[in-house]
């Protein structure tokens, strides 16, 4: 029997009965009802379409007809756990080997990069029998307890550090303490891990692991300067730690001319653990940890079996491996390459409009435009009372992000620039009329206002 659809006014208040307020809503003061999506598109209640420029989780494009084949075939046969042998989570993990290098070739699954990164987290103090955890300042890698602790961005807001995480300068070149005019910013930044490490032997305390996502999301875009992995890679193991590199946003073809981001460090530089998820299911919840097989028998020798329910059930596995087929079949690394330059390429040109864009700065379909109200010094164009749009990152929240499906073309590119280009002329108008409100953006562009700059999430098609 057909479930009748509610009114949106329905739906909001049972949400708010219902759900956890904790769980956030975009554009929480007018919430956008969304049922049902194709591609780079998403549908409200009434049939308006909207562009979507962050699902970075629906990878291939929403609902994509050959990851829901795949997915309903497999589920009209056997969805069983892991424990019951069956091909498809050995060939899924054959087929992810195969991006891989060489030597990560173990694979745990999970269903979630929470999950993943919480299992690097295990693997990492078995393998080394150490504790300690250096991060990268602004980090954020899950959830769940174990990754608050080390994610800068949640645990500053909570209970703070622990005495066992240390936490290293962002390798952020636009704004950090080693900028573009440095001779050797990736060596600069390194040796700060690498002092760190220094300080945390002094304490008498050892290093298990060196956590960093291979591009920083959450800290605001950032594209690492060259050199700067592998420098840190030598410093911790060293000490004897591992990498562990977190690809659950960057992963899959992404950033174009590479299947994982860490790989934009180098063809020779590889992580001793890699994890991966969001958009390893476009959508279905699967996640990985990837390892070296020296690490797998340590996890292994400590005699306590690791079972997931429901990661690498015939299903998921089954999306997963239809996901590949997809990234290859419509060349969506390709097209990362071609959409993302001419994407950038029109920010830049942007930038030359608007002195509130300091900086463009992205890889592929992974974007960011840093948004200062002083260009010279670079100050963020936030406000601390102003609500805080779900559409930016970064530190200063000032940073819009672009981690569209891969789907993305260059008419939605064209259509972004203009949106923000004219998002971004209104707003200048109301510097100098001193004005608080623009329904026009409102009705056009489904936008919201921070700090004399109107940022975005999803922006709305023609009608």
């Amino acid at each position: 029997m057909a479930q009748e659809e509610l009114r949106k006014e329905e739906t909001l208040a049972m949400r708010n009965r219902l759900i956890g307020q904790s769980c956030k809503l975009f554009y929480s003061e007018d919430p956008v009802k969304i049922v049902r999506a194709r591609g780079q598109y998403l549908f409200d209640e009434n049939g308006k379409r909207y562009l979507d420029c962050i699902s970075n989780v629906q990878h291939v494009g929403h609902c994509h007809p050959a990851i829901t084949k795949a997915a309903a075939a497999q589920m009209d046969v056997l969805n069983t756990n892991s424990r019951f042998l069956h091909d498809n989570i050995v060939l899924y993990a054959d087929r992810l080997a195969a991006t891989l290098p060489q030597k990560l070739c173990v694979f745990y699954f999970v269903n979630s990069g929470s999950e993943a990164n919480d299992l690097a987290l295990r693997l990492a103090h078995q393998y080394t029998q150490h504790e300690d955890v250096v991060v990268l300042d602004h980090a954020y890698h899950g959830h769940l307890m174990s990754l608050i602790d080390i994610s800068p961005y949640k645990f500053r807001k909570l209970a703070g550090q622990k005495e066992w995480v240390h936490v290293a300068p962002l390798p952020d070149t636009y704004r950090g303490i080693y900028r573009e005019d440095h001779p050797n910013p990736g060596q600069a930044y390194a040796d700060t891990v690498k002092d760190l490490i220094e300080d945390v032997h002094k304490k008498g305390r050892k290093i298990s692991a060196f956590f960093a996502e291979s591009l920083p999301s959450v800290g605001g875009q950032i594209i690492l300067p060259q050199g700067y992995f592998p420098k840190v890679a030598e410093y911790v193991r060293s000490a004897g730690g591992v990498f562990v590199a977190d690809e659950v946003q960057t992963g899959f073809g992404r950033v174009g001319h590479h299947f994982w981001a860490f790989q934009l460090q180098g063809d020779d530089f590889c992580p001793d653990i890699v994890t991966m998820g969001k958009p390893m299911g476009n959508g279905h919840p699967l996640a990985c940890v990837a390892t070296t097989a020296e690490i797998a028998g340590a996890f292994t020798a400590n005699g306590v079996e690791y079972f997931n329910t429901f990661g690498g059930t015939p299903v998921s596995c089954a999306v997963g491996l239809a996901v590949l087929d997809v990234i290859v079949e419509e060349d969506l690394r390709g097209n990362a390459v071609r959409v993302g330059a001419h994407l950038k390429d029109l920010l830049t040109k942007l930038k030359a409009r608007h002195e509130i864009i300091g900086d463009v700065r992205g890889v592929g379909l992974f974007l960011g435009i840093e948004l200062v109200i002083d260009r010279e010094k670079k100050t963020p164009a936030t406000e601390a009372e102003d609500q805080i749009c779900v559409s930016t990152d970064g530190p200063w929240e000032n940073v819009l992000k672009f981690k569209p499906p891969m789907c993305f073309g260059m008419e939605n590119a064209e259509l972004v620039v203009q949106c923000i280009d004219r998002i971004l002329t209104v707003t200048s108008n109301w510097k100098r009329k001193t004005s608080k409100v623009c329904q026009t953006c409102r009705k056009h562009f489904n936008c919201i206002r921070q700090s004399q700059v109107v940022t975005f999430i999803i922006f709305r098609g023609r009608d």
